[in-house]
Order: C-alpha cells, then sequence, then structure tokens
C-alpha cells in the first residue's frame, strides 16, 4: 500500500496501528500494511468498525500485529479483541476475495502461478509491475 495510504489508516487508528513502530523482534506492523492500494477502503472500514466496537468497551483492546496479502486474500492479524472483532475481521477477510487489490473494483481470483484477486482490467498485473513495466495503481 502506498505510504501515504498507509499513513491516513495509521493516523485515523492510532490505538490499533500502534505498534507500527515497533522493532521486527516484536512485531510484523514495522513492515507497514502489505498489500495493495485497492483494498484501503476495506480495511479501513473493518479498522472502523473495530474501533467503535472498543470504544464501547474500556477494557478492550485490539492491536494490529500483521497486515498483509497472502493466496490472494487480505490477512489482518490482532492481539487482543473478542468474538465479535474476530467475526469483523472474518468478514473482511472473506470480502477481500471479492475486491480489486490494485483500484478496488470488484475482481476475482486468478489461480495461475503467484494468486491474486484482480479485476478485469487488471487481471494479468502480477505483484507490482504490470508485464509492460508501469507500476500498478
Amino acid at each position: 500500500m502506498r505510504k501515504e495510504l498507509e499513513g491516513k489508516l495509521i493516523e485515523k487508528y492510532p490505538e490499533i496501528f500502534c505498534q507500527k513502530s515497533l522493532p521486527m523482534s516484536q512485531t510484523a506492523m514495522c513492515w507497514g500494511i502489505e498489500t495493495g492500494n485497492g483494498w484501503f477502503g476495506l480495511i479501513s472500514a473493518l479498522c472502523s468498525c473495530i474501533d467503535n466496537h472498543v470504544k464501547n468497551r474500556p477494557a478492550l483492546a485490539v492491536e494490529a500485529v500483521q497486515v498483509k496479502e497472502k493466496y490472494g486474500g487480505l490477512r489482518f492479524y490482532i492481539n487482543g479483541g473478542d468474538d465479535f472483532v474476530e467475526g469483523l475481521i472474518e468478514m473482511a477477510e472473506t470480502m477481500s476475495y471479492r475486491i480489486c487489490d490494485v483500484c478496488g473494483a470488484p475482481g476475482k481470483r486468478s489461480g495461475r502461478g503467484w494468486i491474486t484477486t484482480r479485476c478485469d482490467k487488471h487481471f494479468g498485473a502480477l505483484g507490482r509491475f504490470n508485464h509492460d513495466g508501469a507500476e500498478n495503481e
């Protein structure tokens, strides 16, 4: 994810992303949010729901320890939370299989080679660059 988008999430949800500045010996959040820009809205909505839930429960805390893409889907690992938060995360992870990780449009998983979730426009774009060498959106 672009640093400016990641920064917006960290600024808006500092309690969730409080491990961002910890060393790699303590957290994988030191690597940042390792997803495409297309999942920004999905991650933001998930964090909003988690934040609202936690604000109504003072004894409850949720800290992201890793946020990444794996096998074409979102992975959002946390410390803390409860069954409701786990359900929110499971729902967001399931939704990620239908959202293009490049642009946020409706997408589908590609089963060839590196597994990604992409829209028709970005279906051929693997990793960080298109086949023509241009950086993805």
